[in-house]
């Protein structure tokens, strides 16, 4: 125990409490990342990123549940040439965009018309996916990224080139058919939810732009853009998007947009069965369901999202926002994205753990430097700021930590307030040792134990008081210089102190060369009076050492006489309520000091009362010295001369 205090009071522990502060930080940082970061970023992104819903300018044509019940799944492609159909010849969108594979050919005639009807439209750029696996047909990667790369600059000093070998293949006319196509690869995070978009990708080294950005860079009219370490750059249009680079490609994060009122889609939605029923209407000279005027001039996506069809058909994913949230409408939102400059941007490692030290040493000060009261104030102020600080954040496009910081300014509370209570408790046990030098320690073990009923009064007990003074010390003290006197005075009292405490003594005051001593309070002993006398003793025989020492040492031979008594007396604190003072009063305080003073009259060194002598008769051998007149006693007293401690 003696040793862990010990420790507790070294710098020693203090470096280890930082170190191990740290260590426990370090790992409430990852766990917090993986674990809670994710959760809160959906929670923020929902409630303060998506504040708005998609541009007006976007619109989606699903194949959705209520086109499945008028035409069975899978659906003959001259029904998506329907579509196109409409969209090109009786409405003029920017921009029309394709969220399908096509790898193989089902019915030729039904290809055919869709082909067909794609190799007249110079405004629509299809889907293709990106694949892992490696593909011998080198010649076909060739075409493909002759006909549908872009020029890229790479200015990364680590060239990531991600991990797709190979690509879709299209079927030959429909290959021929269409002029620009995107990647629709969709890579989510480990917990399922899609928060980054793959913006560019790689295969084979060869790079291609998702649907979104190609679709964009069509819009502006540009086939180039440059690859930074932390962003791309779309030439043509100083559009810089901030990226994440990882294994799969080059990725932004989404900035998700609400739901239009009473849809699960952000952008606004048409059923693929109305723009087809409607293209029928026309053609028989019949109004439309959906105006084609309501398409103009505008950027649309065509994709399928059917729950009723089963899993095959339903295009949707966990996002921030929605639990199912449509794909073509992801795709939507990173077209949106790109048009208007509005992405999220993720802080940075070296960002999120400035703020995470920065919170911790400003926790820390606050704690050391204010009451208890005042920093837990100060630091709820200080999170609930920085929460705030954080919706700000989100609200324009940046993604800080937001439970990291607030867990780590936690945990440092916790190190902070445990590491100030030691801190306390030792300078509670410095002010308690430094007092200790001026009270007995037995009385201050005493006050502290009853630190919350200090006040003035006390009890009567039955105790024994021990006076003892230095003999000759005035004339002594007169012939010595006051460094001197002090010397001698300290070294007696240093040997005799322990001794008084070996006996369950307490040393209630020094009195010039005199000390008093108590037996019986505040330590509860019964029996106080013969370890009164034991103590007497034996503070004559190490005054007997200390003169051979003193002797040797040049220095003047001292001895000194003993009084003790017993009896009862008041025994608590007196003074004011400022100041107080434990001690011992009464008739039988004055007794104890009136027979120590008779030593000099008997030339002895130790006496003791009669109430004394009635508890110890049995362990000591006295002589009697009867009818003593005591100043302030009408009667005369027999008081005894101890000899020394008996055989018996």
């Amino acid at each position: 125990m003696a040793n862990l205090k010990t420790f507790i009071k070294s710098k020693t522990f203090f470096i280890y409490s930082v170190i191990f502060h740290i260590i426990l930080s370090a790992f409430l940082i990852i766990v917090s990342w993986y674990a809670f970061e994710p959760k809160v970023y959906n929670f923020m992104a929902q409630n303060f990123s998506a504040y708005k819903t998609g541009s007006e300018e976007i619109a989606v044509i699903v194949i959705d549940d209520k086109s499945i019940e008028r035409h069975r799944w899978p659906w003959k492609r001259d029904l998506y040439a329907k579509i196109f159909e409409y969209l090109n010849t009786y409405s003029s969108p920017k921009i029309i965009g394709y969220d399908a594979i096509l790898s193989s050919s089902e019915d030729k005639a039904s290809d055919k018309v869709l082909f067909d009807t794609l190799h007249g439209i110079d405004n629509v750029v299809v889907g293709f996916s990106p694949l892992e696996q490696k593909d011998a047909d080198f010649e076909y990667i060739k075409k493909f990224n002759e006909k549908f790369g872009i020029d890229v600059t790479d200015n990364r000093k680590n060239n990531n080139f991600g991990i797709y070998h190979s690509i879709s293949k299209f079927p030959a006319e429909y290959f021929n058919a269409v002029k620009y196509a995107g990647s629709v690869n969709i890579n989510q995070d480990y917990d399922g939810y899609l928060r980054r978009y793959d913006s560019l990708i790689t295969v084979d080294k060869n790079y291609y732009p998702s649907l979104a950005l190609r679709m964009y860079m069509l819009l502006n009219n540009t086939n180039k853009v440059t690859l930074n370490h932390n962003n791309l750059f779309v030439d043509e249009t100083n559009l810089t998007v901030p990226t994440d680079t990882s294994a799969a490609g080059v990725q932004n994060f989404i900035r998700y947009y609400k739901k239009h009122s009473g849809s699960e889609y952000t952008h606004k939605k048409y059923s693929a069965i109305d723009i087809i029923d409607s293209l029928e209407s026309i053609k028989k000279g019949e109004r439309p369901i959906i105006e084609p005027s309501e398409l103009n001039d505008k950027i649309v996506f065509v994709g399928a999202n059917a729950r009723g069809a089963g899993l095959a058909l339903e295009d949707a994913l966990p996002t921030p926002i929605l639990q199912r949230h449509p794909g073509v409408d992801i795709q939507a939102t990173n077209l949106d994205n790109l048009i208007n400059n509005e992405f999220i941007k993720q802080t940075t490692l070296k960002q999120d753990l400035f703020v995470i030290i920065l919170l911790s040493i400003a926790t820390f000060i606050i704690i050391s430097k204010f009451s208890i009261f005042k920093s837990i104030l100060l630091l709820i102020s200080i999170g609930i700021i920085y929460f705030i600080f954080t919706i700000i954040c989100y609200r324009n496009g940046i993604a800080p930590n937001v439970i990291t910081p607030l867990a780590i300014q936690l945990v440092t509370m916790i190190f902070g307030y445990s590491y100030k209570f030691i801190q306390e408790g030792r300078n509670k046990e410095k002010i308690k040792n430094a007092m200790g030098k001026y009270l007995s320690q037995d009385i201050m073990q005493n006050v502290v134990q009853n630190i919350d009923d200090i006040r003035l009064g006390g009890k009567k007990a039955n105790v024994t008081v021990l006076f003892a003074d230095i003999r000759g010390f005035t004339s002594m003290s007169e012939k010595m210089t006051a460094e001197e006197v002090s010397v001698i005075l300290n070294e007696y009292f240093s040997e005799i102190e322990p001794i008084i405490t070996k006996y369950n003594g307490v040393i209630n005051k020094f009195i010039g060369d005199a000390v008093m001593a108590i037996f019986g309070e505040p330590i509860q002993d019964i029996n106080h009076p013969q370890n009164a006398v034991k103590c007497a003793c034996e503070m004559l025989k190490k005054v007997e050492q200390l003169q051979d020492k003193w002797l040797f040492e040049g220095k003047p031979k001292i001895e000194i006489g003993i009084g003790i008594n017993t009896g009862e007396a008041f025994v608590g604190n007196i003074g004011s309520e400022k100041r107080l003072e434990y001690t011992v009063i009464g008739d039988m305080v004055n007794l104890a000091s009136r027979i120590e003073s008779y030593n000099k009259v008997y030339k002895t060194n130790m006496l003791i009362s009669s109430s004394t002598y009635s508890h110890v008769s049995d362990i000591v051998d006295v002589i009697k010295i009867a009818d003593v007149t005591i100043r302030g006693k009408a009667k005369k007293m027999d008081i005894y001369e101890v000899l020394k401690l008996s055989d018996r």
